[in-house]
């Protein structure tokens, strides 16, 4: 196609939601602009395989800050993704909201739309929670959450830890007001990262 209704710059996170959004509609052609490629190889896939990509120039524009004189003049090191998927293809997939008094804050700053009663409906239509449900999570959502699969030991080691210390324990940190240790729920499907599944579902774009 020579032609588009619609032309997306920049695959990151926010753009792959824009192009997946419009493509919902079947007669609407949707171009994706992307200068990091589809990001499909292992390294992105693999969700263990982000120690990889973070500390080099692997799927990664390894930006730097201008220098900071509080830091005596050092430069910033910002890792940021560089394929389809952005900063999400070489995260950690942690998912978390934040904390309800922090929306309500920017809205009453006079962002409108920004409380968390407001935002809450498009958290959880986005979301696929394979744990939770109920008043705070979705479940048909396009993006999965879930608890990580990881069987790493120190998990446990942590959590023992932190009960006899007597630190209270949470389990579902995407709750108005979290409080207490624990493990976070993260964004992916078996074996891989959730935005490389999600990217696939919608085929209705053309990705360059």
């Amino acid at each position: 196609m020579d032609e588009f209704d619609y032309l997306v710059i920049g695959g990151g996170s926010s753009g792959c939601v824009v192009a997946g959004r419009l493509s919902e509609d079947p007669s609407t052609s949707v171009a994706l602009l992307e200068a990091g490629g589809m990001g499909d190889s292992w390294v992105i896939t693999m969700p263990a395989a982000g120690v990889l990509t973070v500390p080099t120039r692997l799927h990664n524009w390894a930006f730097k800050t201008e220098p900071q004189p509080g830091l005596n003049g050092r430069r910033g090191y910002q890792p940021r993704g560089k394929a389809l998927g952005g900063s999400s293809a070489i995260n950690a997939m942690v998912y978390t909201r934040g904390h309800q008094r922090d929306y309500d804050h920017w809205a009453s700053l006079g962002n409108k739309g920004w409380s968390f009663d407001e935002v809450l409906p498009y958290f959880k239509k986005s979301e696929c929670n394979e744990d939770f449900g109920g008043d705070w999570h979705g479940r048909d959502g396009p993006l999965n959450v879930a608890k990580s699969r990881t069987d790493n030991p120190f998990h446990q080691t942590f959590l023992q830890a932190a009960r006899e210390a007597r630190f209270p324990l949470c389990t579902d940190f995407n709750v108005p007001a979290p409080k207490g240790l624990g493990i976070y729920q993260v964004s992916h499907e078996p074996h891989q990262r959730v935005h490389i599944v999600q990217i696939r579902k919608s085929r209705r774009y053309n990705v360059s």
